[in-house]
């Protein structure tokens, strides 16, 4: 039986490719790496102005919210009672509070007076030496008569202040007279010695 002869295989011709399937398949891929920087890019500047904004937006709502608080004056003599924050733009305890208290000012602002003091501010010294600061944000509570009744030290849950606002609104005795959270640590620029009397008439010790 004879047999075919084997047919040796057909070169392919090197310039019988396509150059428009290569030009395809080359835009293709440039398409899809272009496509992929894009991406990347806007992921990269999407994280960069959220962490942008969120740096900025907490100081800026600080001193947002301390420029439209009641001065402290004023909130002594109003018959008004009192919430008082010592607070500085650089405590993130007092930046991570501040939109809760905004609300929380919306919502109690016409019967208790916001007082807000900046502890970086030398005016307030004698406040921060008598309420005796050293973390913020530190919160106190002011009678209608303008006396300390109760204080809170560091970040508080804001249920546990909503139900102080009600009390001190109405003139009750505050369910959360004396509650401790997370601070930032702050050192008053000076001391009062032992024998120093206390910088306000009204009196400073706060009552728990």
């Amino acid at each position: 039986m004879t047999g075919k002869p084997d047919t040796p295989p057909t070169a392919v011709d090197p310039t019988a490719i396509d150059p428009t399937a290569i030009e395809a398949t080359n835009t293709t891929m440039a398409i899809r790496f272009r496509n992929f920087v894009i991406a990347v890019v806007a992921i990269v500047l999407s994280t960069a102005i959220f962490l942008g904004l969120k740096t900025e937006t907490a100081p800026g709502l600080l001193n947002a919210m301390a420029e439209a608080s009641v001065p402290y004056e004023q909130a002594l003599t109003n018959g008004k009672p009192t919430f008082m924050e010592f607070y500085a733009n650089w405590c993130t305890s007092c930046q991570a509070m501040a939109p809760d208290l905004e609300e929380l000012k919306q919502q109690y602002g016409d019967r208790v007076n916001f007082v807000m003091l900046n502890v970086d501010n030398s005016k307030w010294l004698p406040e921060i030496l008598a309420y005796r600061v050293d973390g913020i944000p530190h919160f106190v509570f002011l009678d209608a008569q303008g006396e300390a009744i109760a204080q809170a030290i560091g970040e508080q849950p804001r249920p546990i202040l909503d139900a102080n606002l009600v009390a001190l609104a109405a003139g009750s005795p505050l369910p959360y007279a004396q509650t401790t959270g997370q601070t930032s640590a702050f050192s008053a620029p000076v001391r009062p010695d032992a024998s120093q009397t206390d910088p306000r008439s009204h009196g400073s010790q706060v009552k728990g």
